[in-house]
C-alpha cells in the first residue's frame, strides 16, 4: 500500500497508534499498554518503523504523524478509562514518547524527499503538484 495523500497518512498513523495500544494491552493482559513489556519489545518498535515508512512516503513534517499516532493512543487511553484523573500525566508522558520516535521518522521523511523528484511533492490538500 502506498500512501499518496496527507489525509491517508494521518488515517494510517492514527489506527497505527490505536492498534498498537489496543493489541498491546489484550496480549499483554495489561489495561494500560505501556505496563506491559511487549509494548517496548515490539509495539514500539513496530511503531517506530510503520512511522518511518509513513514519512518516506509522505516526506513534508514528519513530526505530524508521530504526533498523530501517539496520541490516538492517548485517546483510547482515555477512552477506556474515562475518569482521567491521570490524564494530564498521561499526556505529558505521550509527548515525551514520540520525541524518540521523531529520529525514524525524520530519517524515512529525508529517504523519501530523495526518492521523489522535487517537482513531485504532494501539496497540503493531497494533490500532487508538478
Amino acid at each position: 500500500m502506498i500512501i499518496r495523500t496527507e489525509k491517508s497518512a494521518y488515517l494510517v498513523a492514527c489506527a497505527a497508534g490505536a492498534i498498537t495500544w489496543i493489541g498491546t494491552a489484550l496480549l499483554g493482559h495489561r489495561t494500560e499498554a505501556w505496563d506491559a513489556s511487549l509494548y517496548w519489545v515490539a509495539a514500539y518498535p513496530v511503531l517506530a518503523l510503520v512511522l518511518a515508512w509513513i514519512s518516506f512516503e509522505v516526506p513534508s513534517r514528519p513530526w505530524r504523524w508521530v504526533l498523530a499516532a501517539m496520541f490516538s493512543q492517548a485517546a483510547v487511553l482515555f477512552l477506556s478509562n474515562p475518569s482521567g484523573n491521570l490524564l494530564p500525566l498521561g499526556l505529558i508522558m505521550f509527548a515525551l514518547l514520540s520525541l524518540p520516535l521523531m529520529i525514524p521518522a525524520v530519517i524515512g521523511a529525508r529517504l523519501g524527499r530523495k526518492r521523489i523528484p522535487s517537482g513531485d511533492l504532494v501539496s497540503p490538500r493531497g494533490k500532487e503538484t508538478r
